[in-house]
């Protein structure tokens, strides 16, 4: 693990997105919230935001932060369901392997629910788009 006690603490960002890509007839089911295990979009973005604070249970070398906020917006659009998690801390270290996990395990949520539908869901795309904040300043995907 680096040491990190030597950094000032500073406002940091992090923001990652994902796709869940579902078949056309989910993608319906999502929509008018036919889908049998219940309410898809709630679950993911609970199980986003908890999965931000247990990080550096999944993450071996991850330092703990302490997460002051986090947004985990999930959406239906015509692939399936897109993630967005914003995660903020004033901390040593940056967040986003927070941002990430909260993707990725907001992302198997949104599988778990639909399998019964379509066995062939899958998580993709899931990466770091923006940072802010740190020594190593701001930074956007493709910016």
């Amino acid at each position: 693990m680096v040491d990190v006690s030597a950094k000032p603490v500073t406002v940091r960002e992090a923001v990652a997105t994902g796709l869940v890509r579902c078949a056309p007839h989910v993608v319906a089911a999502l929509r008018d919230a036919s889908v049998p295990k219940g309410d898809v979009l709630a679950v993911a973005r609970l199980a986003g935001i908890q999965a931000t604070k247990r990080t550096p249970d999944l993450v071996p070398l991850a330092h703990p932060v302490a997460v002051h906020g986090v947004v985990m917006d999930v959406e239906v659009v015509d692939a399936g369901v897109s993630l967005r998690a914003s995660v903020r801390t004033a901390e040593r270290t940056g967040v986003e392997m927070e941002a990430l996990t909260a993707v990725a395990v907001a992302g198997l949520a949104v599988v778990d629910m639909v399998k019964a539908l379509d066995r062939e869901s899958e998580i993709t795309d899931v990466r770091v788009v923006a940072k802010r904040g740190g020594r190593s300043g701001d930074w956007v995907r493709g910016g």
